[in-house]
């Protein structure tokens, strides 16, 4: 995998830089694992309505729309000492960090009335370093390798990382750590929750027989923080090393520095039918994903209709290995070889069929029933609980079994999105001579985080219809008909509807693995024309 250059203009990355580049968008999906909790934080401390607090992201997005533009032609036109594309990585990380450090630590302390509108500002600065980070992933992309066997490469170590910090570690810290220490009961915390409630009058209303689950304590938010934008910082530096290398211009699309203006930009909106399709199967299967893992979501199919909480981080652990089995294959055998587009096709195919599947098991199957081993990847001591069918149900073994198969499939169609935007940016290099990979993050940024923000308004806004508008439900919260059904409206309805639209999408998308080998052909013409003049 060392990186080589041929007569045909392809260059490759080292194994070690891809690896090390993926973490960077690791490091920006921790936060939004943060930020995924903050309609909790807004009802509780923050003092505002259900339904509010659910749209407050989707509001949000008004303001990306804005700044989008702006930093992918930054990015474009930037051309420093210190590369296109690290400065972005250096300033989206510490603007991640600042902004969510002042939001549970700074807010919490002024006045009831001043919360909501500095939250506001801080939350508007925040999204500039997140969209930096979003638009930088993908930028970055084109400069690291060109090869179409090794672009998959990308995703494959981006499903690791992520599969097992979003789906294993952190619902596991979650459910099992963070809620039990920080959740406060009467009879042990009677001062603290009196204190809470002096300073928060929101709590009144997520209070329950006297006891106040974690996830509406401020203290919570504070620890997760800190322990977020650690990890995050490390990941950012690690693929700052990863890209040191290949952000130079001799890797750009052609091969030297590009001014591009917002007519450029108009032009590729207008005919990249790559982009176009991309972003639509990109942006319905985030929303999709976005609710089927909500935290409202999950803490109902858990916690209310099967009746156990802890059965969330169970899950994670045992279904991160065989989803990320599945979701290698995918990429490594699949995408290498027959193309990045049929690789999604496959993924979507897949995820639907195992999503009726699941459906069926909730209809027919008896979901209180449920029962999974007490596991953890990080104790050795508790994997034999794994192979005693004591700890199992029928029930609990199909529904991981589904599950696995469910996210294994649709991990396949929602990482390979990400090296996908870079065949996109380099097809705008062979339609029009114009290399504008900000272009290319930007747009699939922007949309990508308008629909999926949508999905927490979605989620809110259901609950709301059913009752909960004045707290979302816990995992104390009473079972009934109304959770049921719009708990499955959520986890299995609308990723529904997004795989459909995958579909659909790629039946349109140009760039197939004969086509891509055409384009790197004209890139390698492209760049020695350049270099002659």
């Amino acid at each position: 995998m060392a990186e080589k250059t041929s007569n045909t203009g392809v260059h490759r990355a080292k194994l070690w830089e891809i690896g090390f580049y993926a973490l960077n968008n690791t490091s920006t999906n921790l936060y939004m694992s943060l930020v995924g909790y903050i309609s909790y934080y807004l009802v509780g401390i923050i003092g505002v309505g259900v339904v509010f607090a659910g749209s407050f992201v989707t509001f949000m997005r008004v303001w990306d729309g804005v700044t989008d533009p702006f930093v992918g032609m930054l990015v474009d036109r930037t051309n420093t000492k210190f590369g296109k594309n690290r400065p972005f990585i250096v300033i989206g990380n510490a603007i991640l960090f600042i902004t969510t450090w002042l939001m549970f630590n700074v807010v919490t302390k002024i006045g009831q009335g001043a919360r909501l509108p500095v939250f506001i500002v801080i939350y508007l600065v925040y999204i500039l370093g997140y969209t930096a980070q979003c638009v930088v992933t993908k930028s970055a992309q084109t400069c690291l390798t060109n090869d179409p066997k090794q672009r998959p490469i990308f995703a494959m170590f981006d499903t690791i990382y992520n599969l097992f910090a979003m789906s294993v570690i952190i619902p596991i810290y979650m459910s099992g750590t963070l809620i039990p220490k920080f959740s406060l009961n009467m009879t042990e915390h009677a001062e603290q929750i009196n204190n809470l409630l002096a300073n928060n009058p929101g709590l009144a209303n997520v209070v329950e027989d006297g006891n106040l689950s974690g996830f509406y304590n401020p203290a919570m938010f504070q620890s997760f923080q800190l322990l977020i934008g650690g990890i995050a910082a490390l990941f950012a530096c690690l693929a700052i090393v990863g890209l040191w290398r290949k952000d130079r211009s001799e890797y750009f699309g052609t091969g030297q520095a590009q001014k591009v203006t917002f007519k450029d930009y108009i032009d590729v909106l207008a005919h990249n039918r790559g982009i176009q399709m991309l972003v639509v199967a990109a942006s319905s299967d985030k929303l999709s994903l976005s609710m089927q893992t909500n935290s409202t979501v999950m803490v109902c199919i858990f916690g209310v209709i099967c009746g156990n909480y802890a059965y969330f981080g169970s899950q994670s652990a045992i279904s991160a290995i065989p989803v990320a089995i599945l979701s290698l294959l995918g990429m490594g055998v699949i995408a290498r070889n027959l193309g990045q587009k049929k690789a999604l096709v496959v993924g979507t195919v897949g995820a639907l069929a195992t999503a009726a599947g699941m459906l069926c098991l909730f209809l027919f199957g008896t979901p209180t029933n449920m029962m999974l081993p007490s596991f953890s990847l990080t104790k050795p001591a508790t994997w034999g609980n794994l192979f005693s069918g004591a700890n199992w149900s029928m029930f609990g073994f199909l529904y991981i079994l589904l599950w696995s198969l469910m996210k294994g499939f649709s991990g396949i169609a929602s990482s390979i999105v990400i090296p996908m935007t870079a065949d996109c940016a380099d097809y705008e290099v062979y339609r029009s001579g114009k290399y504008v990979p900000g272009l290319m993050g930007t747009l699939f940024s922007f949309v990508d985080k308008l629909i999926s923000s949508l999905a927490s308004t979605f989620v809110s806004v259901m609950f709301a219809a059913i009752g909960f508008k004045a707290a979302l439900p816990t995992p104390t919260t009473p079972y009934s008909t109304g959770i049921f059904w719009v708990t499955m409206a959520c986890l299995l309805g609308a990723p529904t509807v997004g795989w459909l639209l995958n579909v659909v999408a790629m039946k349109f998308y140009p760039l197939s693995k004969e086509k891509m080998e055409e384009i790197q052909d004209k890139i390698a013409e492209i760049k020695a024309q350049a270099a002659k003049a």
